[in-house]
């Protein structure tokens, strides 16, 4: 039952106050919710230091060491957000090499494992960004729990 109430000093009904205040809650969590859509993860891929920083909804989570491209090869900078996923997949051009919990995030590049650890660290790829294979498994699974659209790749 709703109970209408006159208008008092302030020239506004109780009702018009109900409203108000539903509105702005329903503001308030639209508001919430993009930002944290906006957030998710963010990979950032540094080149110089051969290192990978991530968080979820901007809190530092991991430090890892990476392998980027070796001379001869590159690594495409800028920012990116992943294009498609395999949890198993098989370079088709580098002799059916592993790439164990592939993030694809442009044309044939991509974030997976590598069993080449002792490389982590240094340039060592041919333009992928190598982490270890237990690594590449969490950073899979933020990717999946968090989704890809908002999931941002910054490599520099």
């Amino acid at each position: 039952m709703l109970v209408m109430i006159e208008e008092g000093w302030c020239g506004v009904t109780m009702r018009c106050f109900i409203v108000a205040a539903f509105l702005a809650a329903l503001t308030i969590t639209f508001l919430a919710a993009a930002d944290r859509a906006e957030a998710g993860v963010v990979v950032r891929v540094d080149r110089a230091s051969q290192t990978m920083e991530v968080s979820v909804d901007d809190a530092y989570l991991y430090t890892w060491r990476v392998s980027t491209a070796r001379p001869g090869y590159r690594t495409p900078t800028g920012v990116f957000h992943p294009q498609w996923m395999a949890a198993r997949w098989f370079s088709r051009i580098y002799y059916n090499a592993p790439m164990p919990h592939a993030i694809f995030f442009h044309g044939g590049f991509a974030i997976h494992g590598s069993y080449e650890i002792s490389r982590l660290g240094g340039p060592a790829s041919h333009g992928c960004i190598r982490l270890h294979p237990n690594d590449a498994a969490v950073l899979f699974g933020l990717v999946q729990r968090e989704g890809m659209r908002n999931t941002t790749i910054v490599v520099q």
